[in-house]
């Protein structure tokens, strides 16, 4: 898979490559990450990005043209061009497992002061997402979520597969064959068994000590729909 990010601020990505998963599955050239500066694409000599809102209004929009020939100099075949927005679609897995599965890469739009001319949205990008209900300065945070989790869904970029099957978001493990989002991940333990907290002895549940792996796995589908109801009413 082949990240590119157009950007004012190239530099951020920096850390971003060089720790933890990441940078291993860049190693193993299971994806490749590029920042472009978008001022590469601009032509005036103080390399201009923004201008004033028609209108009127506070702040700088950020201009069509350069955002244009940034996405036609780095597009290639099987890509999803992607526009991050505070107004757009919330991003979720079922987004993260499609774009893994369908696409070969993925071209992130970073937007910084006011906003983006509504053009690029309209015409250029394929998909305006969100990460959640708020604002950011810009999208290279949101950049940085996308590629996480996509990331880890591909071929080779965990250790373990399985801990992708029993992951909060990944169906429904046979509880309710209607729900379509997923239910929250079961709950985890390690040790010690017991420790005090608050003064009390707080332990593990007897069930994940019984070696039972029929009565655990049973348990399992029973926390992660008690989680959801409790946690995340608005998935069921």
């Amino acid at each position: 898979m082949r990240f590119d990010i157009i950007t004012i601020f190239p530099e951020i990505f920096q850390s971003f490559t060089n720790v933890a998963l990441i940078a291993r599955a860049l190693k193993k050239k299971i994806i490749s990450i590029s920042a472009h500066n978008l001022r590469k694409w601009t032509t005036d000599a103080h390399q201009s990005v923004d201008d004033r809102p028609y209108g009127g209004g506070a702040g700088m929009v950020m201009m069509v043209e350069p955002i244009m020939k940034a996405v036609k100099a780095l597009k290639k075949k099987k890509s999803r061009i992607i526009l991050f927005s505070a107004k757009g679609k919330k991003f979720n897995q079922s987004m993260a497992r499609t774009w893994a599965k369908k696409y070969d890469q993925l071209i992130f739009i970073c937007g910084r002061y006011e906003g983006i001319d509504e053009r690029v949205a309209e015409y250029i990008a394929d998909e305006e997402i969100s990460i959640g209900d708020y604002v950011l300065f810009g999208g290279e945070v949101p950049a940085m979520v996308v590629m996480e989790a996509v990331t880890r869904l591909l071929p080779g970029a965990i250790g373990k597969q399985q801990s992708l099957a029993d992951e909060s978001f990944n169906g429904t493990k046979g509880i309710i064959k209607e729900q379509k989002a997923g239910l929250v991940e079961y709950p985890h333990y390690t040790r010690p068994e017991v420790i005090k907290i608050k003064g009390k002895a707080r332990r593990v549940p007897k069930v994940l000590l019984t070696g039972n792996h029929k009565l655990i796995e049973s348990w399992r589908r029973e926390q992660s729909f008690k989680m959801t109801r409790k946690l995340r009413p608005d998935l069921l």
